[in-house]
């Protein structure tokens, strides 16, 4: 991830896949022209890079000559195109390929055309890098293309968002959510993660998803979800992981304007966490840290018996099932630690002390994400 400006872009095209790309239009633009002396014509300042590179790989004769063209400001392209440099060439005759480094609307290349309506070349051609199909509202002919992409704002290999990014080797997308944190909150029974995430998402301003909670909801609600989940449960079959995520990326999509979330009670399993991922990935986001909260076993037993005395849990009132609850919980957060810890995401917080001691502690640690 790279910030530029007050903006966030994360990596979308590699540099090796833009020099193949490159390589590509070269030998397609020399297919086609075989032994003429073409000139190629770069439109300033995007393009740059593109030119540099392509001439560089043409193993033919060839001339280099280039426009100015400004068609951006910030991340639109607007409706006026102003010409800053000029063709300083005859091209009565010759064969003139454009090379582009985006096409989206096709302003630019209108403008382009309007260019060398009166220059008498033989033949013009358009070759572009990069192209927006979804964007672009022109009808002229483009004859080489690179790569096809989404209509989302893009910097690198000369491309640049109000004057930066343009040496960037490869291509960066922009992120639709700018910055959000992501938290995966766990403790064993009794670690008291629920006050916990209360204090966190005051704090930071985060929405709870509890997975029990999301649940419950879908099921006494009778959603979709809720009863495919139900008719699972009521076999007494595990529910799939990907209606779980299914409900989650409901919660996560009634909350898209939110700074980020607490996950509790999920993941569960490696591939649970996979699919959590691959979820984050899709909103452009991902997970910040795993946090749990660490309490000794004789601890949480302590605090669970004494909840039980008025929670009105059965589960809180027999050790014996308070112990094999948390013996379930470190078989489960094991896996998960080994999976948060090869990203640098996993954070353990001494659990043990003041309600205030412990939000401080992990306010420390989320501060530093």
């Amino acid at each position: 991830m790279i910030k530029l400006h007050d903006l966030y872009f994360k990596p979308f095209i590699s540099e090796q896949e833009v020099d193949k790309t490159v390589q590509r239009l070269v030998d397609e633009i020399v297919a086609d022209l075989k032994d003429e002396i073409p000139v190629f014509v770069g439109i300033l300042n995007g393009s740059f890079m593109f030119v540099s590179d392509f001439v560089k790989k043409y193993p033919k004769p060839c001339e280099v000559t280039f426009i100015k063209l400004a068609s951006y400001e910030g991340l639109k392209s607007t409706e006026d195109i102003q010409r800053l440099i000029g063709l300083t060439q005859d091209l009565t005759g010759r064969k003139v390929v454009i090379l582009e480094d985006i096409i989206d609307s096709g302003k630019t290349l209108e403008e382009v055309h309007r260019i060398f309506e009166n220059e008498n070349v033989d033949e013009l051609k358009i070759a572009t890098l990069f192209y927006k199909p979804e964007a672009y509202k022109k009808d002229y002919k483009l004859h080489y293309v690179g790569i096809e992409i989404p209509d989302k704002f893009i910097v690198g290999y000369g491309l640049d968002y109000d004057g930066l990014g343009r040496d960037l080797p490869a291509i960066y997308q922009l992120k639709n959510t700018q910055h959000m944190t992501n938290l995966v909150l766990f403790g064993p029974p009794g670690a008291g993660k629920g006050t916990q995430a209360n204090f966190l998402k005051e704090k930071y301003n985060l929405v709870h998803i509890s997975t029990g909670d999301v649940f419950r909801f879908n099921i006494k609600n009778e959603t979709a979800l809720g009863m495919l989940a139900k008719s699972y449960m009521d076999k007494g079959e595990l529910v799939p992981d990907q209606v779980t995520i299914d409900m989650l990326n409901a919660e996560v999509e009634k909350n898209a304007g939110a700074n980020g979330f607490i996950f509790d009670g999920f993941p569960r399993t490696n591939a649970q966490a996979e699919a959590l991922d691959q979820l984050m990935e899709q909103k452009d986001s991902q997970i910040n840290a795993m946090i749990a909260l660490e309490v000794d076993d004789e601890v949480l037993v302590g605090r669970l018996l004494e909840r039980g005395k008025t929670s009105g849990r059965k589960d809180d009132a027999d050790e014996t099932i308070i112990r094999n609850r948390i013996t379930e919980y470190y078989k489960k957060t094991a896996i998960l630690k080994d999976y948060y810890q090869a990203q640098d995401k996993y954070f353990g917080v001494d659990g043990v002390g003041s309600i205030e001691g412990i939000t401080e502690r992990l306010n420390k640690v989320i501060d530093k994400l």
